[in-house]
């Protein structure tokens, strides 16, 4: 239970108590600073706690807002602020200074009038409440106070009886509910989610809320969608083909809905943002595998192009991540092509053909969805990778533009967030170390994506041209791992040092795919689709975490499964020795690869986003690609 501490006089007919009471919260009522010292101090440690001044007007949303949001460890709005648990010895601080006998009144900060709010929410310049001087002590003090975007919503603290009318006038004028739901859905998001999901899937959020469903088993239901569709895409009939593709959409308006409920009813986990980051994925390539299923019961094998489409997916997501984390705190960060993409994003039309043309998450199941229930799996997937393919020829061309016309310096985290999305083995780890004194006598030039181009060539090049079962993609490998360690041999800093990670995932998942497609070895392809999945895994997993700012996987298991370059040598000399044969021993040993890879990641995953340090991640800006 949470508690909020009401300071000063009650307001004969004011709502605020009874709005608290609907938000959670438990409500005291203190006459000053020092009943709220004394009222803190009774509140059992765990909780979150709140001080409002009973003088307050405005909005449930503004306190929903300011009070509930379970992401930040203190926030306020004028009038209010509410700190939780690891924020409780700063707010008492702030009330013991407040409330002591030499405590001048006059001289206590004046957090002034909010310059994000409207002006019918500002708190008049001079007005000094106690809930807005502990907010300015509390940041004085270390503690970063959130502040939300209240636009026209109302909060304020009157000083007469014309303020407050004035006050009560502007919250009436203006729908809370409707506010509430427009604040559900993302402010940027693809043409097909803005136009043809959300104007009713934030209703569904809505609906769910009231009927005390959370978003985590809303995402559930999602992932099972998809599943029973990629299961209806398996059997190969047109029905199944149809149903396929109206159940993937009806997957992809719960996964929206799973988002918006979180953002209406405040209700952010740690559990749900780890949901949310994988079970996309895992919608998405369980369905590829339903298609490549239902292909095979026509006689059509398609799970080369399956595979394909997982791992051109992959790699396009992987070169988001890398270029954000490279620039995400670079100092003079400024580019033309930058500013030239800004004017376009403010052209209106534009905005919206520049999102569609990257095939988002939104365009790119409705297109899959119609494609199934109209054609074959094979029709679906070749649109699905030229789609893809022209996307991320588009988004890493104007990323690639933009990094070298770009002044920046990046930073020592940039630097390390690059070197753990690499994902580099013990191997790469060792010729690193060795390589360093070489890698600083090269100076400026651009080393890291020269040696990871063309270590990705040599062993890309020798799986697609050397004869089936040659040893030749296994000095393919040798060349790839040295190279890969020449590559990461001095830290990423350099302007297109970004493409380090995209270009080890290709060299990876392709080199697996060409091995695959070419064995001629009945069922490696399917294993070798289930191997990717499971390393693609391992890197989104690594992903959320950095975003969440944990830093990468154990070092013990990113050693232990091998790295990049490692497992890309495994799978070269398990193709060596059993590919183009009529045994069975290569997709068994892929098999057996993907089993011990899925097993050691899922694990520690599990482990560690359930722990109580896993970071909760919110995607509140829509998937990039």
């Amino acid at each position: 239970m949470s508690t909020a501490i009401l300071t000063g006089q009650p307001v004969a007919g004011s709502p605020l108590e009874g709005d608290l009471w609907s938000l959670g919260f438990e409500v005291r009522m203190v006459p000053d600073a020092s009943g709220a010292a004394a009222a803190l101090g009774e509140v059992p440690a765990g909780d979150r706690v709140a001080v409002v001044d009973a003088r307050f007007v405005g909005h449930r949303h503004a306190l929903r807002l300011a009070l509930t949001d379970p992401r930040f460890p203190a926030a306020a709005v004028p009038g209010a602020v509410t700190v939780r648990p690891e924020a409780r010895t700063a707010l008492a601080r702030a009330l013991a200074a407040d409330a002591s006998p030499g405590a001048d009144p006059e001289a206590a900060p004046d957090p002034g009038p909010d310059p994000d709010a409207s002006a019918a929410v500002r708190t008049r310049p001079g007005t000094r409440t106690l809930p807005d001087t502990l907010a300015a002590a509390l940041d004085a003090d270390g503690t970063a106070v959130h502040r939300p975007e209240l636009g026209v919503l109302v909060a304020t603290v009157p000083t007469d009886d014309a303020e407050r009318s004035a006050a009560a006038e502007a919250v009436a004028a203006v729908d809370d509910e409707a506010v509430r739901l427009r604040g559900a859905v993302k402010s940027r998001d693809g043409f097909f989610t803005t136009f043809c999901v959300s104007p009713y899937s934030r209703y569904l959020a809505r609906w769910c809320a009231r009927r005390g469903l959370t978003p985590n088993q809303v995402t559930t239901a999602s992932l099972v969608t998809a599943l029973v569709a990629a299961g209806a895409a398996a059997t190969g009939t047109r029905g199944g083909f149809v149903a396929a593709g109206l159940l993937l959409l009806a997957s992809f308006v719960l996964d929206c809905t799973d988002g918006q409920l979180a953002r209406y009813a405040l209700k952010y986990s740690t559990m749900g943002a780890w949901l949310d980051a994988t079970f996309d994925r895992a919608k998405e390539y369980a369905y590829y595998a339903g298609l490549a299923l239902g292909a095979a019961r026509g006689g059509d094998d398609v799970w080369a192009l399956a595979l394909g489409a997982m791992v051109l997916q992959t790699a396009r997501h992987v070169v988001d991540f890398s270029f954000t984390e490279a620039n995400h705190d670079a100092t003079a960060n400024t580019s033309p092509t930058a500013a030239l993409s800004d004017r376009l994003d403010s052209a209106g039309w534009t905005v919206w053909a520049r999102r569609m043309i990257v095939l988002p998450i939104g365009e790119r199941w409705a297109l899959i969805a119609v494609l199934t229930a109209c054609t074959t799996p094979r029709t679906t997937l070749w649109v699905l990778i030229a789609g893809c393919a022209f996307a991320a020829c588009y988004t890493t061309a104007g990323r690639v533009l933009r990094s070298v016309t770009r002044r920046a310096e990046r930073t020592d985290r940039a630097a390390l967030a690059l070197a753990e999305l690499a994902d580099s083995g013990a191997a790469a780890a060792l010729v690193a170390h060795g390589a360093v004194p070489a890698a600083r006598r090269l100076g400026g030039l651009p080393l890291a994506p020269t040696a990871a181009a063309l270590g990705a060539a040599a062993v890309t090049g020798t799986a697609l041209w050397a004869p089936v079962g040659s040893w030749w993609p296994v000095a393919g490998a040798l060349a790839y791992l040295l190279l890969a360690g020449v590559a990461v041999a001095r830290p990423l800093k350099g302007p297109l040092d970004w493409l380090v990670p995209p270009f080890f995932r290709m060299a990876e998942y392709c080199t697996l795919l060409v091995l695959a497609a070419r064995s001629e070895v009945n069922g490696a392809l399917p294993a070798a689709f289930g191997l990717v999945a499971a390393v693609a895994y391992h890197h989104y997993d690594t992903v959320y975490r950095i975003r969440g700012g944990t830093g990468a996987p154990p070092l013990p298991l990113v050693r232990a499964i091998g790295g990049h370059e490692g497992r890309t040598l495994a799978v070269t000399v398990a193709a060596a020795l059993w590919a183009g044969g009529t045994g069975q021993g290569f997709t068994l040993a892929l098999t057996v690869l993907a089993a011990a890879i899925a097993a050691g990641v899922l694990s520690e995953s599990v482990r560690f986003w359930v722990s109580s340090g896993a970071p909760a991640v919110h995607d509140e800006t829509g998937e990039p690609a």
